[in-house]
């Protein structure tokens, strides 16, 4: 069955299964309430914005988003591949985003890849596909299945603020890795991006009250 969160009630309604089907969430979601939706632009602009903020702050990569998207009128997969590389890199790109831009560009011109074909396949087989594109990593694949193309079984496995949360929502003694996400995310299909959701909403909580018990 595939799910989209298109709409925050779609995202609601997932929820709202998702407690039922995982009684562990109940309590999670009378600490949190209802997460709100999160949503970013999709096609080749929205895995360019994930990209560019790759590994540095939040507000380098909004600096360096702010420069590239403002560069080029309009901004889409044929700019950037015909773009100088030195022209990219005066703007805050560093040269390996600077080839994942390249080879993405490229590869959408040749229709070798459909972004829009995604947002319509298995969560995985996706991930998968995104994964095997040079400079696209698991974070970024399941980041823009979720946001982009709001794909509602996409699983951030790789995600810090995702993997603290389910430590500490699920009372695990470690961290879960990756890996460990996997298993730990199985009772969750096929709603598995609403449940990022409401664990990103669970790790916000518990910040705010590290804060309040450490003020």
């Amino acid at each position: 069955m595939l799910i989209h969160l298109n709409t925050q009630d779609d995202l609601e309604e997932a929820i709202r299964v998702l407690v039922k089907q995982d009684p562990r969430l109940k309590p999670i979601l009378a600490l949190t309430g209802m997460p709100a939706l999160r949503q970013r632009e999709p096609g080749f602009a929205g895995l360019a914005h994930i990209v560019c903020g790759q590994q540095v702050s939040t507000a380098s990569a909004a600096a360096i988003w702010g420069r590239v998207s403002a560069a080029f009128d309009p901004f889409d997969h044929h700019a950037i591949r015909k773009a100088r590389a030195d022209r990219l890199g005066r703007l805050g790109l560093s040269a390996a985003k600077i080839k994942t831009l390249k080879t993405l560009a490229r590869e959408i011109t040749a229709e070798r890849l459909n972004l829009d074909v995604l947002a319509n396949e298995d969560a995985d087989a996706a991930h998968n596909t995104l994964i095997a594109l040079h400079g696209i990593g698991p974070w970024t694949a399941d980041i823009y299945l979720l946001f982009c193309l709001r794909h509602g079984d996409a699983w951030p496995a790789g995600d810090l603020a995702v993997q603290e949360a389910v430590k500490i929502g699920l009372g695990l003694k470690t961290r879960p890795t990756p890996k460990q996400m996997a298993p730990l995310a199985e009772p969750w299909r096929p709603y598995r991006g609403a449940a990022a959701h409401l664990w990103w909403s669970y790790y916000r909580v518990m910040k705010k009250r590290e804060g309040v018990l450490a003020g």
